[in-house]
């Protein structure tokens, strides 16, 4: 099979499998905690979790963006330590944005809170219901597994999702670019962008850097919006 056969079968199988038996919420968190621990192992331009090689290094251009920041030390750090046998995670079911972070924004700057989340609602919603050469596709397990990831990297679960469709619908080189244009954008190269879902048409492969962007800002909101109720309570 081809790599979109592949992955069109993996998301068949993934359905009917979901119609027959839906996983405990004890194996849900398990397969969390194992794609979380997994996710501080993917290693930018560099090494892949399973120590899977990727030579993407031999084109990372040297980017100076110190005249863009005041702190020359600013930048992605993992939210836990590799080895940690207790990583830490944010239930999303305590704090999410539909029930507690659009209202709080909203109250803090009038009106931010529609514009973002008629922003997170279109990019998470934007499909043409095609892969590649195919029509009539329905992407949302697609959607949302891109989606989810970026917020397990950031440690964040939702208790009704089953983290095993992460593993099976991408790929590794996949997870090391997620990482990569997620955590450290300067570091993205052509030769990384091609490595994935090489039949995909670009503007498929576009709508896949909207999602991460989206996800990542919801992410960092999420985490600065509860900081600021719990202080405000």
């Amino acid at each position: 099979l081809s790599e979109l056969e592949a992955l069109m079968e993996r998301m068949k199988r993934l359905q009917e499998d979901k119609e027959d038996e839906e996983a405990s919420q004890e194996e849900m968190a398990t397969r969390f905690e194992k794609e979380k621990k997994e996710s501080l192992l993917v290693i930018s331009g560099g090494i892949c979790a399973f120590s899977v090689p990727f030579s993407f290094d031999d084109e990372i251009v040297s980017t100076d963006v110190s005249r863009y920041i005041e702190d020359p030390g600013f930048g992605y750090k993992d939210f836990a330590r590799r080895g940690e046998d207790h990583l830490p995670t944010f239930r999303a079911q305590d704090y999410t944005w539909e029930n507690h972070g659009f209202s709080l924004v909203n109250r803090l700057y009038s009106d931010i809170g529609h514009l973002l989340d008629e922003k997170f609602r279109m990019v998470y919603n934007l499909t043409y219901n095609t892969m590649a050469t195919h029509e009539d596709v329905d992407t949302t397990t697609l959607r949302r597994a891109l989606f989810n990831y970026v917020h397990c990297m950031y440690g964040i679960r939702y208790d009704d999702y089953d983290y095993g469709e992460v593993n099976q619908l991408l790929e590794r080189s996949l997870k090391v670019y997620i990482k990569t244009v997620t955590c450290y954008p300067e570091r993205t190269t052509k030769r990384m962008y091609d490595s994935y879902w090489r039949q995909f048409k670009h503007s498929e492969k576009v709508h896949v850097n909207l999602l991460l962007m989206e996800a990542r800002m919801q992410a960092e909101l999420l985490y600065a919006l509860r900081a600021i109720t719990r202080h405000l309570t």
